[in-house]
């Protein structure tokens, strides 16, 4: 029974950096050098919007968008400096593992064999979401991150929201970028 309570600690932590591992989101930036990021001032998204997300996940991302631009001194302005697209795309990913079987066989130059995998564990849903920022005097691409992450369809509106907020505060956790 000692030793059950010694190992408890460690159980929890396993399954929390199993469950963090697979709910992760990966995010890829690139932005042009040139620009001075600290010139911009306020924001807007572009009145044709097409995001790739239903209806109410695109508010709910508008929203939690919205929060941290304006954390970080952004305003929302009529007339901005920057427009932002979003766009969005979902798609079932490969499982990772899978177990091979070969049976095999031969002697005196003759041989044979026979192999097939197994597929463990399901396909997720992957959701990709890109975040274009775009100087509206240039009508210039200047910042781009696209994040990936795991997705539920089924998924409570709270989940979702939580989703969405994972996602916005890593994609914007490098927004702006330093100005080497």
């Amino acid at each position: 029974m000692k030793t059950l309570e010694c190992i408890k600690p460690f159980l929890i932590l396993l399954f929390c950096s199993i469950f963090l591992a697979c709910s992760s989101v990966r995010v890829n930036y690139d932005y042009d050098k040139s620009t001075n990021f600290s010139n911009y001032t306020s924001y807007n998204y572009f009145s044709d919007i097409n995001s790739g997300l239903s209806g109410l996940d695109e508010k709910r991302l508008f929203r939690i968008l919205d929060s941290t631009l304006q954390s970080k001194g952004y305003l929302l302005a009529e007339e901005p400096d920057l427009y932002i697209n979003i766009l969005s795309n979902q798609f079932r990913n490969n499982p990772n593992n899978n177990v091979g079987v070969g049976v095999g066989g031969g002697g005196r130059n003759v041989g044979g064999g026979v192999s097939f995998g197994i597929p463990i564990g399901n396909s997720g849903i992957q959701r990709m979401i890109q975040f274009d920022f775009v100087d509206a005097e240039k009508d210039a691409l200047i910042w781009q991150a696209s994040s990936e992450s795991g997705f539920r369809e089924n998924a409570s509106p709270s989940v979702r929201q939580e989703k969405l907020r994972a996602v916005v505060k890593k994609v914007f956790s490098k927004f702006p970028p330093e100005n080497n």
